[in-house]
């Protein structure tokens, strides 16, 4: 068989990966607040929220002094004030440096998915845990943990379209690692401090990595079929 007549590479079809992701995320979100708002209780809930205090001490949480003042600084990482400034700076940054497609993907995926949780939680208001004692004040609902969602949708989001155009392996390993250690503690701080149900986090961070996941394949269908026609950022060479 000549050259000409060898078929052709199929592309993956990015956008309808992009689109299922998104779909799913919220779909998850829907069904387990569905099964809350009707009653349901996950025996693993109460149990994980205990083990964070200390055997009949309910105000007193488990681990060394300087554990708490560190989950009060880690949980802070996943607020909507730092939030807006991640998403905002970097955003900014990546648009100084002439990435305008991944800019927007940023911003995309940071203020849908947060807009997202906001409904949610207004829909299904579930109550906050009242197992043990809260180390800080809360005052909206609890379902879905909008710290955990949230975080994944922006911090994954920003690592994953920034994979898409950062050349080395051992720098795009490096940004996916560091990003999914950032929202597995934000999650884990809000369970310590007594605020979430661990099924809360649970929730929130499958719907912010479904998200992100969401907005890289997207990025993948706009960079091959817009990037190089509008000379927008392209994807690298990978053999690096």
């Amino acid at each position: 068989m000549s050259d000409a007549a060898a078929p052709l590479p199929r592309r993956a079809p990015w956008l309808a990966i992009g689109l299922a992701a998104l779909a799913a995320a919220l779909l998850l979100v829907t069904i387990v607040g569905d099964r809350i708002e009707d009653g349901a209780q996950f025996a693993f809930d109460k149990a994980v929220l205990l083990t964070m205090r200390e055997p009949g001490a309910l105000g007193v949480p488990e681990g060394p002094a300087f554990l708490k003042q560190a989950m009060l600084d880690v949980t802070a990482l996943g607020g909507g004030t730092i939030l807006t400034l991640v998403v905002a700076l970097g955003a900014g940054f990546l648009l100084l440096q002439r990435h305008v497609l991944t800019a927007l993907l940023v911003l995309a995926g940071g203020i849908t998915g947060p807009a997202a949780v906001s409904v949610a939680k207004q829909v299904f208001g579930r109550q906050r845990p009242e197992v043990i004692d809260h180390l800080v004040e809360v005052g909206s609902a609890s379902f879905p943990s909008g710290h955990s969602a949230n975080s994944a949708a922006v911090y994954l989001t920003l690592a994953l379209v920034l994979v898409q155009i950062v050349e080395r392996r051992a720098e795009r390993v490096y940004l996916l690692a560091a990003a999914a250690l950032l929202v597995l503690a934000i999650g884990a701080s809000r369970v310590y401090l007594g605020v979430h149900w661990p099924s809360d986090v649970l929730a929130g961070w499958a719907f912010g990595a479904l998200w992100a996941v969401g907005w890289w394949a997207i990025g993948h269908w706009l960079r091959a079929r817009y990037a190089p026609e509008h000379g927008l950022d392209a994807t690298p060479d990978r053999s690096a």
